[in-house]
């Protein structure tokens, strides 16, 4: 009677016949995610180039509606087919195939833990998704979010990348930005420069108020409370890079006047606002 003798322990078998034997899924695995990373290169590259073809065509920039919407389909388009790689990938494993039908035999306990464990990763995607289809808010704008102002660099699938004037880079994720207020002052024509000046004494605040009223200028006392009276100066400009100069300017014009007029003063920040 014969045996069946396997083939690597037949001394004469080819090596690359019994590595491959050997081998072969994980190979295949590797070779599954490589092609998928190229696939997902060439289709991110075709969308940026058809990107490139529209603003050629029409001779200008997209507009900061079409730019982050173009964004988030490159990103959309990339994730999703390196999730479908991984997937072919990990089924080439007979025993994760096995473990996955028994997972999706239980579908519903399984999108229960998945959920609970990734609430808040897929709150954010959604939350992403939803920002690019309303354009609450676009790259380029300047937004004031909580206690924080900058411009908008970039809106990803998951996080808003936002620009402060001293350089700061603040990371948002989507889902506080779509579920709380935003102040964008890149929406309205207009943006309004501001600065503010505190006197102790109420006579003096209402003198501080004539003394810095000028052509363009609104002056008003804006706050009191108990460490002082607050005096206003506002001035309306038309873009994010002269609102920065105008109030810097105004700052020092109101400090020099009242230094005229022998009036002490503090200075607080104050965010910007937009019409």
């Amino acid at each position: 009677m014969f045996s069946c003798i396997p083939v690597a322990a037949i001394p004469n078998a080819p090596f690359g016949t019994s590595f491959w034997d050997q081998h072969r899924n994980g190979l295949t695995a590797i070779a599954t995610i490589l092609i998928t990373i190229a696939v997902a290169q060439l289709a991110d590259r075709a969308v940026a180039r058809r990107g490139r073809r529209l603003r050629e065509r029409f001779g200008a920039e997209l507009s900061p509606v079409a730019s982050t919407r173009l964004r988030l389909v490159r990103r959309l388009i990339f994730a999703a087919i390196i999730v479908i790689g991984i997937g072919l990938a990990l089924s080439q494993f007979p025993s994760i195939k096995r473990f996955a039908t028994g997972l999706l035999a239980s579908s519903a306990i399984l999108g229960i833990v998945v959920g609970f464990a990734a609430r808040q990763t897929i709150a954010n995607a959604i939350a992403g998704v939803l920002l690019a289809i309303t354009q609450p808010i676009r790259i380029g704008d300047l937004v004031t979010f909580k206690d924080s102002t900058g411009t908008v660099e970039d809106v990803r699938l998951t996080y808003t990348y936002m620009r402060a004037a001293d350089g700061r880079r603040i990371v948002i994720p989507n889902e506080q930005l779509a579920s709380s207020a935003i102040e964008n002052h890149s929406i309205g024509q207009h943006l309004r420069a501001e600065a503010s000046v505190w006197l102790t004494d109420p006579a003096e605040a209402l003198r501080a108020v004539n003394v810095l009223a000028e052509p363009g200028v609104d002056v008003s006392v804006a706050e009191i409370d108990k460490e002082g009276i607050r005096v206003l100066a506002t001035t309306w400009v038309s873009s994010p890079a002269e609102r920065d100069s105008r109030s810097a300017g105004l700052r020092a014009t109101c400090l020099e006047r009242l230094a005229k007029e022998g009036l002490s003063s503090g200075e607080r920040a104050s965010r910007p606002s937009s019409e």
